[in-house]
C-alpha cells in the first residue's frame, strides 16, 4: 500500500493467448498440421518419441482430458527433439510438434504449428511449391471455428506478447507462412461476411 492506494497486478493476458475454449479448438488442428509432417523426423530419428508425445498431448488438451498447467510445464520438450534430426525438414518437423503442444500455453502457437509443418513439407519436397500446398491442406483442415479462434489473433508483428511478436516465427519463410494463413483467413472472412 503506498499514500492509501493499493497497488494490484492485475495481470491482463495477451491477445496471442485466446480462451481455454478456443486453445482446445485450435490445438486439433495444430497437432493435426504437425503430424502431417511427423514421418520426415521419425525417419531421421525413429527412436525419439517426443514429437510423437507431443502431439498426443495436444489431441488429449483439445479433447479436454489434460489441463493447460500441466501441459504449459511440458511445452518444450518435443523441441530439443529437434537436435536428434539431422535435416531441415526433421528439425522443422520436430519444432511443429512442440509449437502444437504449446497451443496449451497460448493459441498462436498453433500458427508456429503451421508454419513448421509447411516448412518441413517444404523442405521435404521435390516440388518447388511443397510448402504453399501444404498451406492449402492445412485451410482445408481447419473448421469454422478453428477459423473463428485464429482470426482473433493479432496479425503477425502487431502485439510483442508472445510468439506472433518479433522473433523467429516473425522472419523468414515462417513469418512468410504465417501471413499467408492469417491473410487466408481474413480473404475467407471478409467472402463470408460479404454474401
Amino acid at each position: 500500500m503506498r499514500g492509501g492506494w493499493v497497488w494490484q497486478s492485475a495481470r491482463v493476458p495477451s491477445p496471442q493467448s485466446l480462451s481455454e475454449e478456443d486453445r482446445r479448438r485450435v490445438a486439433a488442428w495444430a497437432a493435426d498440421c504437425a503430424e502431417r509432417v511427423l514421418p520426415v523426423f521419425e525417419a531421421e530419428a525413429p527412436h525419439d518419441d517426443r514429437p510423437r508425445d507431443a502431439i498426443e498431448r495436444a489431441r488429449a488438451f483439445a479433447r479436454g482430458e489434460l489441463a493447460a498447467a500441466a501441459e504449459i510445464r511440458l511445452r518444450f520438450v518435443a523441441g530439443r527433439a529437434a537436435h536428434s534430426a539431422t535435416t531441415p525438414a526433421g528439425v522443422a518437423a520436430a519444432r511443429a510438434a512442440a509449437q502444437a503442444a504449446a497451443v496449451a500455453h497460448m493459441g498462436a502457437h498453433a500458427l508456429g504449428a503451421s508454419a513448421y509443418a509447411a516448412r518441413a513439407a517444404g523442405s521435404a519436397s521435390d516440388r518447388s511449391d511443397g510448402a504453399a500446398h501444404e498451406l492449402a491442406w492445412q485451410l482445408k483442415q481447419m473448421s469454422l471455428e478453428v477459423a473463428a479462434a485464429l482470426r482473433k489473433l493479432p496479425l503477425l508483428g502487431d502485439d510483442t506478447a508472445g510468439p506472433l511478436g518479433p522473433g523467429l516465427l516473425a522472419s523468414g519463410d515462417l513469418g512468410q507462412h504465417i501471413r499467408q494463413i492469417q491473410a487466408m483467413l481474413r480473404t475467407t472472412a471478409d467472402d463470408a461476411g460479404a454474401r
